[in-house]
């Protein structure tokens, strides 16, 4: 019987004919999935902080919330909008049907198998979607010959190699703290996000406000991505601590510049607009925040969540609405709804990072307040996207 590679299987040719909808494009099964556990993860993980539930995981229940928001939730969010990204500029097909309901499938399996199965079975369902993704997209790009976007195949494959790193210091198979794994995997998503922010964010803006022109610094753009490289992996190796703090806090500035010159002020009026210019504002905060923790000004907890809180779930909730309305057929306008659940992780940031800060005696407060306003944004995303995410398009066209 003749076999088919893998890969071959998972990069199609050409679109297949049409399916269903749920899995004709991977912004689809990955967003909603995403953001289902965002919606749960959260609750449960304060039950256990709270003393609620006696909870005997396989995974230490810190390292469970800390894994699977960054490597469960962030990272879904990532292979959905890359795999729909990558057709578009590409104009090659991306796994769909079958193909991409196995990929789905394997990232739901690894999640129900963070509670339930034995821990070697859940690192390697765990470990195995993140290089698979990578290798499907890096055929497509040089076979496109997109050389432009092949930077983002190496960050997928860096966050592939934290993810399995992880893994690897809690079985005991290597010398490493896990955390130090998990702070690589929150460093790879952030920089990630500093490379799409810096496209998409000017270019949303500059679609929208009439007038508006917005060009970029290439000296300016190369500096802030390099500073913050530099600077995360310094924190993530344990550099001495002047040298880290230095480097961060030139990162942070790097990042105020940047973002000024895109004119955020006039974003205010369309909410989806502010959300990516706020959320991406918590960049220079939360570096400026891990520089601090550097020098014993502060914990280190401020800094992770205002980079894992308000840039990554505010840019999430900002794409997810965003991406899905424009490849549904619909207008790129948020409801009130929508913008209510923009404020919500907003405010869910500014509860976790900035009030223990200034009121650490109330911080189990702070942090069930934090929790329940990310969970109802994200059970909104759910209740308004799941219809939309499972039917056909609007105007009828496949994806």
């Amino acid at each position: 019987m003749t076999t088919v590679p893998i890969l071959k299987i998972l990069e199609p040719g050409s679109p297949a004919p049409k399916g269903l909808a749920f899995l004709r494009l991977g912004f689809r099964p990955f967003y909603l999935g995403a953001a289902v556990l965002a919606a749960l993860a959260i609750p449960v993980w304060m039950v256990v902080l709270l003393g609620q539930w006696a909870w005997t995981p396989v995974l230490a229940p810190l390292l469970w919330h800390a894994h699977e928001m960054l490597l469960g939730f962030a990272s879904a969010v990532i292979i959905g909008f890359l795999m729909t990204a990558v057709k578009a500029w590409t104009g090659l097909a991306t796994p769909r049907g079958l193909p991409l309901g196995a990929l789905a499938l394997l990232w739901l399996s690894a999640r129900i198998a963070a509670l339930t199965a034995p821990y070697p079975v859940f690192a390697v369902l765990d470990t195995l979607l993140l290089p698979l993704v990578a290798l499907v997209l890096l055929r497509l790009l040089l076979r496109a010959g997109n050389t432009r976007n092949l930077p983002l195949v190496g960050l997928l494959l860096l966050l592939s190699a934290a993810n399995a790193a992880f893994h690897l210091s809690v079985l005991g198979l290597l010398e490493l703290a896990p955390t130090s794994a998990l702070h690589a995997a929150l460093a790879v998503i952030v920089m990630v996000e500093c490379v799409m922010a810096g496209r998409v964010i000017p270019g949303f803006s500059m679609s929208a406000i009439p007038g508006l022109r917005i060009t970029a610094l290439l000296w300016l753009e190369r500096s802030a991505l390099a500073l913050t490289g530099l600077g995360l992996l310094l924190w993530v190796v344990a550099a001495p601590a002047a040298v880290t703090s230095l480097a961060l806090g030139l990162a942070a500035a790097a990042h105020v510049w940047r973002q000024w010159r895109w004119k955020p002020l006039l974003t205010r009026q369309r909410p989806i607009l502010w959300i990516l210019h706020l959320s991406y504002a918590w960049i220079p905060v939360g570096l400026g925040l891990l520089a601090l923790a550097q020098i014993n000004l502060l914990a280190p907890s401020a800094g992770l969540h205002a980079l894992a809180v308000g840039t990554t779930g505010g840019l999430i909730i900002g794409m997810i609405t965003r991406t899905a309305r424009g490849h549904t057929g619909r207008t790129l306008q948020a409801t009130t709804a929508e913008a209510l659940a923009y404020v919500l992780v907003s405010v869910a940031a500014a509860l976790r990072v900035l009030m223990p800060l200034l009121w650490p005696e109330l911080l189990l407060v702070w942090l069930t307040a934090a929790a329940a306003a990310w969970s109802v944004a994200f059970a909104i995303y759910v209740f308004i996207y799941a219809p939309w995410l499972t039917q056909t398009r609007l105007d009828g066209k496949d994806g």
